[in-house]
């Protein structure tokens, strides 16, 4: 097993484990910046709109999401959801990210992965992340910043700036332009199959699947390295 110059990270119950998604509780909060809401519509009644288009596009469904390689921004998403229940917010719609994440979906750095990256700085292993998220790419920096504010990423790509989604190869093959090394000098670890493992093999990266965070059986494929914790990736690298 060649040793990697670089491993890129995706973030989502790999570098961070978000367990929930309380849509309604976020959208209460971005409504206490409701300086219009003609219909009075509810936290509720807003998200219930919001989970029919998500469903209309195919955007969450688990056996069609792989195949949505175009990412919509939040920011795009949420102008069109408020303005379309006649609700105007006091504030741009860049803020609203935050905002909503922080309490629809707070996170925590998953077990032993802290260590992990330290471990990886002694070793002079680069890092870097692949996101597919709606979220901006600022709040997604943000967050990972104050999860990690002992580790620095070369780059954290959000799908949200860059238009393409995990398992489209444009993704991947951004990452390398930035980070100027060949597919086979690079790793990536995620926590998804189609989107993670599939789409970083079909890019000629090394793919590692970490399902430590996942609430699913454990799954062994032949061609995959699969992983529970990142002690047995570390002992991999040793």
């Amino acid at each position: 097993m060649k040793k990697p110059k670089m491993i890129l990270f995706d973030y989502g119950q790999t570098l961070v484990n978000e367990k929930f998604f309380d849509g309604v509780k976020g959208t209460a909060e971005v409504l206490k910046y409701a300086i219009v809401n003609k219909e009075n519509r509810t936290p509720e009644e807003i998200q219930a709109v919001a989970d029919a288009i998500n469903h209309e596009l195919g955007r969450f469904d688990p056996l069609r999401k792989h195949h949505f390689q175009v990412e919509v921004p939040n920011d795009m998403f949420a102008r069109y959801l408020y303005e379309s229940q006649g609700i105007k917010l006091s504030i741009p719609y860049n803020q609203v990210d935050k905002i909503f994440w922080d309490a629809a979906s707070p996170g925590t750095v998953t077990d032993g992965i802290i260590e992990f990256l330290c471990f990886l700085k002694e070793q002079g292993i680069r890092t870097g992340v692949i996101s597919n998220i709606s979220y901006s790419g600022r709040a997604l920096e943000e967050r990972i910043n104050a999860l990690f504010p002992e580790h620095k990423f070369e780059f954290i790509i959000a799908t949200s700036e860059y238009m393409f989604r995990k398992p489209n190869h444009r993704i991947f093959d951004l990452a390398l332009k930035k980070a100027e090394l060949q597919a086979e000098d690079v790793w990536y670890i995620g926590d998804q199959y189609e989107c993670d493992i599939v789409g970083s093999t079909n890019a000629g990266m090394f793919p590692v699947w970490y399902m430590g965070a996942i609430d699913m059986p454990y799954v062994e494929k032949d061609d995959v390295l699969t992983i529970m914790d990142w002690n047995e990736l570390r002992k991999e690298l040793w």
